[in-house]
């Protein structure tokens, strides 16, 4: 039997790394060895910040909703109880965009969950 070279199996592989390395600095974008470190390091980064980002937002939708809801005398916390007694069920998301997009909206919002939670309290 013949000996199999694995050259195009080879070529074809480096070919794809390369490629993904684009807009590497240095030798990082055309040295398959160290494009190779730097491409694995990178994917792991994206794979690990895919989940990242979820928690990220979270946090960033949470501090607009507080910041906006201060402005009603009210904090977050007091705010999502607020809601949750109202019976408003509107997701972090919505009502972070809401307090960025439509203030007049959210303080009609922010009313409802005073109401509530001053009606709780009596």
């Amino acid at each position: 039997m013949a000996r199999v070279k694995g050259g195009t199996a080879s070529i074809n592989r480096h070919k794809k790394v390369l490629k993904l390395a684009k807009g590497y600095m240095g030798r990082s974008n055309n040295c398959f060895r160290i494009a190779l470190q730097r491409l694995e390091k990178a994917l792991r980064y994206a794979y690990r910040d895919r989940r990242n980002k979820k928690r990220d937002f979270r946090g960033l939708w949470i501090q607009r909703i507080n910041a906006a809801a201060r402005l009603h005398g009210l904090t977050y916390s007091k705010m999502i109880g607020g809601l949750k007694i109202a019976g408003i069920t509107l997701d972090r998301k919505v009502l972070a965009d809401i307090a960025v997009k439509d203030a007049a909206a959210f303080g009609k919002i922010a009313e409802q969950a005073k109401a509530a939670l001053s009606k709780k309290a009596a």
